[in-house]
């Protein structure tokens, strides 16, 4: 019985040592991406701000995502900042993006509201 389980804790270890690897393969260390969203504050509780670094063109869209991937908010970017309520979410992890007018993904991040 001590066998299997030191099989098995060897074997997670491995693929876990191997997942790990391959997702550093191929990344550039020289360059540095630069951030063009800011938000706070992290935990938030009534409200969230997102503010961002440079003028966005317009079309710019920001939704937010509950944990389990469903769309719960979006919204056309306009100015430098936007500020969202949060009444009505439910306390948890929420996944933001940030897209351009085709719908590329600029940036993205996660924040947490706690209530």
């Amino acid at each position: 019985m001590k066998k299997f389980y030191i099989i098995v804790l060897s074997t997670i270890l491995i693929i876990s040592t191997a997942f790990t690897a391959s997702n550093t393969i191929g990344v550039d260390t020289d360059k540095q991406q630069v951030k063009v969203v800011y938000f706070y504050p992290n935990p938030a509780t009534s409200f969230i701000n997102f503010e961002y670094t440079q003028p966005l063109d317009k079309g710019y869209t920001l939704q937010l995502y509950n944990f389990i991937g469903k769309k719960v908010y979006e919204t056309t970017v306009t100015g430098t900042k936007t500020t969202i309520s949060l009444e009505g979410f439910y306390r948890g992890i929420y996944i933001f993006q940030l897209r351009d007018k085709s719908g590329k993904i600029k940036e993205s991040g996660k924040f947490q509201i706690i209530k």
